[in-house]
């Protein structure tokens, strides 16, 4: 099978992510730390699962601004795209402030951290949901390539998951 190499940011990004790979029997019961400490264990499959051109290049990365420490939870570096990915996870539903939380974090990279080579860099906000209208206003003003991605940690069942594909075909045409 050959990997499709991404062109531009939005080709890097997918709507949903599986973590099935974690094997984690009660998901609703994990915490952030937890789940970056089970991606971190298992990140030969986290990277599959990110996609083609991913490189890690730190955990718990921290910045300074002002006279505080702030985290970024993963960073990557995408090869292709030649641009830091920053991610941040969330348990729980995306609010406006996660989402001005990678704002800052992405604006810090690209005053601080980006090359004159570099391609602006890129933020993925994971979460178990979204409400796609809230996420929309919060993004909308950005000129930032903001991301907010569904993650589940099991697959659902077969009728769920042959409704999302479908539906994510749909949505590609």
């Amino acid at each position: 099978m050959k990997k499709v190499k991404p062109q531009q940011t939005t080709d890097l990004i997918k709507s949903h992510y599986f973590f099935e790979f974690l094997n984690i029997k009660q998901p609703h019961l994990i915490e952030e730390s937890e789940l970056e400490q089970a991606l971190i264990e298992h990140l030969q499959q986290f990277i599959i699962e990110l996609g083609n051109g991913f490189c890690f290049e730190a955990r718990q990365k921290r910045l300074l601004m002002g006279d505080e420490y702030y985290f970024v939870d993963l960073v990557f570096y995408h090869r292709i795209l030649k641009c830091h990915i920053l991610v941040e996870l969330k348990t729980e539903i995306a609010k406006h402030e996660h989402i001005g939380q990678l704002k800052s974090y992405l604006n810090y990279y690209k005053k601080n951290i980006q090359e004159s080579n570099d391609n602006p860099p890129v933020g993925i906000l994971l979460v178990t949901s979204q409400n796609k209208t809230l996420v929309e206003y919060a993004i909308a003003d950005s000129d930032l390539d903001i991301f907010v991605s569904k993650y589940q940690l099991q697959l659902p069942d077969k009728a769920k998951l042959e409704a999302f594909i479908n539906n994510e075909l749909k949505n590609t045409k």
